[in-house]
């Protein structure tokens, strides 16, 4: 299953725009791809990884990067853990704007639903 959070830092880390909600987490990004980026010096097979997802940005090629992204996680544990924890605290201060909504989910969820201006009746059943 693609990580969301290890796909926004490969896209950042290629040079591409990332549409994330809200600069909390525009914010997170930058900085987890920064870390990340220090992380690669050194190694040879994660900075061909990104240098040629900064050549040419296509699908794949982001793919094999977050691959590499979501290794070197997991190859450090406590590395793994601040990533996750600076990206759920931007995610939870993402704020809506321009009547937006926001909905934060961490976790499995069931059923949610979310609403807004709902005018008449409602039944959910």
């Amino acid at each position: 299953m693609t990580d969301p959070m290890t796909v926004a830092i490969a896209t950042a880390m290629a040079g591409k725009a990332v549409e994330v909600a809200g600069e909390p987490v525009r914010a997170a990004v930058a900085e987890l791809s920064r870390r990340v980026r220090e992380r690669f010096r050194g190694r040879a097979s994660d900075e061909e990884a990104l240098e040629r997802a900064i050549a040419d940005p296509a699908p794949d090629r982001i793919a094999t990067l977050s691959s590499v992204v979501e290794h070197l996680m997991a190859e450090d544990p406590g590395f793994g853990a601040e990533a996750r924890n600076l990206w759920n605290q931007a995610q939870t201060n993402a704020a809506a704007s321009d009547d937006g909504v926001v909905n934060i989910l961490n976790g499995q969820a069931g059923r949610v639903v979310q609403l807004r201006d709902v005018h008449g009746d409602l039944n959910i059943g």
